[in-house]
């Protein structure tokens, strides 16, 4: 999962669903697909195929049927491991798989429920946040051994739950996620229904770490649709649910929106693991998860009772249009709801390490900017490049730290 957009509003309930989905399952898929022995499912490895293959399997058992006699649907894609020299030579063809199942109902419209099965490999992609990344495991039980499960676990109660829905649905697990969203783009690209008859697409990413106290449960793409948020709020649940509109974002749902379908993204929110060899099956709350899906149960059957739900177009997130030429070297706590950046996590050598920052500080000022949300945090740093030097003033145990910084 890439990193993730601001939050914009805030609703809360009081009251939990029945459990439909075990956690002993989760557990069973996230153990296998997060263990050693998938080396961290980089996209178009050995392991990553077998992770697949995996999927694939459990869509089978589960009832699902299939395209083309196979569940995994080949793509093919260029990938330069030194993307930041467009010169490099090293650019080559790979090959990956998406893991796709159909529930065919015989309706006329089809509903997506999707998540992304690779992870980071062994460091090599220069997508991690540890310091010394190469060669290291990266089991991604949470990014996104979570979703995956999730999707085995919705294809098994969609199937046997006794009911006929309104909707056909497929189950797709997208590889290329950590790359670009590749696998979803080159879906959308190339799907196997017609994607005009698609009537929204549910996605999930990083659900596995509900925090048993707050009870955050983010949404995001709740504005591509005029459904999406009087729906959301009709609902009981125990969580707290955290709101955001846009229909773009750091997961496959953006491939979809893109496409003008309606989409909703479900996340239970960052922490110090992400996209670190630390991201490790015990660490994942297996009966949060599994609230987290019968919640998206829910939201699904309220869906039964509308009609083919209208698209709508939602403004991009800032982050999306800012130019950023340098990095602080910090995670961003996306469910913090007070004024400031509060830090999640500080990674090791960068400038914000150098600097003194420390995990828990709440950023207020960056050089001349208050920084009063993320929105402000981002302006700030998109008029900075490297070299450059500043200040940054942090909020710490309750006493103001101005710290100086480079970039």
């Amino acid at each position: 999962m890439k990193k993730l957009a601001f939050v914009l509003c805030i609703s809360c309930s009081v009251f939990s669903v029945a459990q439909n989905i075990k956690p002993e399952s989760l557990k069973k898929h996230i153990s296998y697909l997060a263990s050693d022995k998938l080396k961290g499912r980089g996209t178009s490895s050995a392991e990553e195929l077998m992770a697949a293959n995996y999927i694939a399997k459990q869509f089978k058992a589960a009832g699902l049927s299939n395209f083309n006699n196979s569940y995994l649907k080949g793509f093919t894609y260029k990938y330069n491991p030194n993307r930041h020299d467009t010169s490099s030579k090293d650019i080559k063809e790979q090959a990956a798989n998406n893991v796709v199942g159909y529930l065919n109902n015989k309706a006329v419209f089809t509903i997506v429920i999707g998540a992304h099965y690779d992870h980071l490999g062994l460091g090599y992609d220069h997508n991690s946040k540890d310091a010394n990344p190469e060669g290291k495991i990266h089991n991604g039980a949470d990014d996104n051994a979570s979703g995956t499960a999730g999707v085995i676990e919705l294809a098994n109660y969609f199937s046997n739950n006794k009911k006929t829905e309104p909707f056909n649905i497929l189950f797709v697990c997208f590889s290329g996620e950590e790359l670009g969203l590749l696998g979803s783009k080159k879906y959308c690209d190339n799907p196997d229904v017609d994607l005009n008859t698609v009537n929204y697409m549910i996605n999930m990413d990083m659900i596995g770490r509900l925090n048993d106290s707050t009870k955050k449960v983010l949404i995001y793409g709740v504005g591509t649709s005029p459904v999406w948020v009087p729906l959301i709020d009709s609902l009981k649940s125990e969580f707290k649910i955290i709101k955001d509109s846009s229909g773009i974002g750091p997961s496959d749902q953006t491939s979809f929106y893109l496409k003008d379908i309606p989409v909703l993204h479900f996340f239970t929110g960052q922490h110090s693991d992400y996209h670190k060899p630390s991201d490790d099956i015990e660490k994942v709350n297996y009966k949060g998860e599994s609230a987290v899906l019968d919640y998206i149960i829910a939201t699904i059957e309220k869906t039964y009772h509308y009609p083919k739900l209208a698209f709508l177009k939602t403004r991009n997130p800032e982050s999306s249009k800012a130019g950023f030429r340098v990095t602080m070297g910090v995670m961003p706590d996306y469910t913090y709801e007070g004024e400031g950046l509060h830090i999640e996590g500080v990674t090791d050598g960068k400038p914000a390490n150098k600097a003194g920052v420390l995990k828990d500080d709440i950023v207020i000022r960056l050089g001349t900017t208050k920084v009063k949300n993320i929105q402000d945090y981002m302006k700030a740093l998109s008029t900075f490049k490297k070299g450059d030097n500043s200040e940054v003033e942090v909020l710490r145990n309750g006493k103001n730290v101005v710290l100086p910084i480079t970039f």
